[in-house]
């Protein structure tokens, strides 16, 4: 289904932004280009999450790692490369977990989710981001306690470990 009518009113580097016609009104739309999010599971079974600043929420969250996918970009070579860019490991087999809409009150975004298991490689690459291991046996832990995280996290670790369970 379209809009009746729509019409760019921001176009910025990341994000658009359209006013778009509809038969219940009109709607302000936030369109952003495709992401990726993986849960990076180590061999001694830790999770790599990343800890950021984040200026929206003016606050850091815990997040798993993720990146917009870029033009021309697979969603699995976006997960293997932000991966790598964020921690320094290398995705060594990646599982397509499922795919998110963050919020499609107001925007198009969509997270594509892996599981990756992950091995070390290099350095991280990215600034102003710190790796955290977390054991698989702690995840429960983090929902219940009130960590600051993001839905693209809660989500993708639900169905890591929701996929875990169901191997064994």
């Amino acid at each position: 289904m379209e809009p009746e009518s729509s019409r760019r009113v921001f176009e910025g580097r990341l994000v658009k932004l359209d006013v778009e016609q509809w038969p219940a009104g009109e709607r302000e739309v936030v369109k952003y280009p495709g992401a990726c999010a993986i849960v990076a599971i180590t061999p001694g079974g830790e999770v790599l999450l990343v800890r950021q600043f984040r200026e929206a929420v003016r606050r850091e969250l815990l997040e798993i790692p993720a990146g917009v996918i870029e033009e021309g970009e697979s969603p699995e070579g976006c997960a293997a490369r932000e991966l790598l860019e964020e921690t320094g490991y290398r995705a060594t087999r990646l599982e397509h977990l499922g795919t998110i809409y963050t919020s499609p009150g107001f925007t198009n975004e969509r997270i594509t989710i892996y599981r990756a298991e992950a091995e070390p490689n290099r350095p991280p690459e990215e600034e102003g981001v710190s790796v955290e291991r977390i054991p698989l046996s702690r995840l429960a832990a983090l929902l219940v306690d009130g960590a600051d995280l993001d839905s693209k996290t809660v989500v993708g670790l639900f169905l890591a470990t929701d996929a875990s369970r169901d191997r064994r």
